[in-house]
């Protein structure tokens, strides 16, 4: 009887942990399964008109206040490709308090000096409104939360004059990226001239290009520069691509810039770095084949699609996306 009833008990015990095991694995499945479900929202139009870059800015705006800074890449001298001026305007316009926001160039050429680079902006038409030229006045170092390469990133100095930024990007290839989204748009284009872009770039100086970083070692010094701006700036940040006369070159090419293959697909917009610029991919990805492979080989060969997966890693952004089409 004591066997029986020690047998029972043993049993009655077993079913009672078994079954609490059960529920506790049920819950955890279903947390996973919600956390699997999350996906931020990134918005989409064809739309690539002054119209279509206001109405989806109006879905992405709803923190940024104060000053606001729109980050753009301005251009070399009269580059073939960079975002039409009317369409910026247009959004520059209708954010109060802004202006465009850029840096001198570590490289030599017609935007290395804040002269040079004031006379290219207004060659290439961007002296509609102030365009602050954050290093300027030097340069001041940012925390760079959790990074392996770097623990602080030099960036313009007035970059601190500002609440919100708008990261406004002319999706395209790049020499050393293999592609520049809104991550390079930042990483590459807060950074100071002198300091914090000789830093990304891993140069000694800044005449032997061959002694630049390439890479992944290049790809993850780039997040971790944007991951300084974005901790910086938290919520009031966002990020629009304007997928649009996609050279290679990025616009630093000026008319050097190699011919356009791939069609012109639209504009993204998201408050999720990562989010925004791995749609970017994904859309470019599915071009016909003849229209890709040159984007392809240029990002793959530089080995760009690190800049997505250590985006990731650092916990930038989702890599998981809800496409929303306007």
């Amino acid at each position: 009887m004591e066997n029986k009833i020690s047998r029972r008990s043993f049993l009655k015990e077993s079913a009672i942990v078994l079954g609490t095991v059960a529920v506790c694995d049920l819950k955890g499945i279903g947390n996973a399964f919600a956390v699997q479900q999350e996906k931020s929202q990134v918005f989409f139009t064809t739309d690539i008109s002054a119209a279509g870059l206001l109405q989806i800015y109006s879905k992405i705006n709803q923190d940024i206040t104060g000053k606001v800074g729109i980050k753009l890449h301005t251009g070399e001298q009269h580059g073939p490709n960079i975002l039409p001026r009317d369409m910026v305007k247009a959004l520059q316009q209708q954010i109060r308090n802004s202006n465009l926001v850029e840096t001198n160039t570590l490289y030599k050429g017609n935007r290395s000096t804040t002269a040079d680079h004031r006379e290219t902006i207004k060659i290439n038409g961007w002296d509609f409104c102030p365009v602050d030229i954050m290093d300027e006045d030097g340069a001041v170092m940012i925390p760079v939360k959790g990074g392996k390469h770097f623990k602080e990133m030099s960036v313009g100095k007035h970059m601190l004059n500002y609440d919100s930024m708008v990261v406004l990007t002319h999706f395209k290839g790049h020499a050393s990226g293999g592609f520049g989204g809104s991550l390079k748009n930042i990483a590459i284009g807060c950074a100071d001239g002198p300091i914090g872009k000789k830093m990304i770039h891993g140069a000694p100086d800044n005449v032997h290009y061959e002694l630049w970083l390439k890479g992944e070692p290049f790809q993850e010094n780039m997040v971790e520069s944007a991951k300084a701006t974005i901790d910086h700036f938290g919520k009031r940040i966002v990020y629009i691509n304007v997928l649009r006369n996609m050279s290679v070159d990025c616009d630093c090419a000026g008319i050097a810039a190699a011919p356009v293959k791939a069609r012109n697909l639209g504009i993204l917009a998201s408050t999720d770095l990562l989010a925004v610029d791995r749609a970017s991919i994904d859309m470019v990805y599915k071009l016909p084949e003849a229209e890709l492979h040159d984007l392809r080989e240029r990002i793959e060969s530089r080995k760009g699609l690190r800049q997505l997966s250590y985006m990731k890693e650092m916990k930038m952004g989702n890599d998981r996306y809800e496409l929303i089409t306007l």
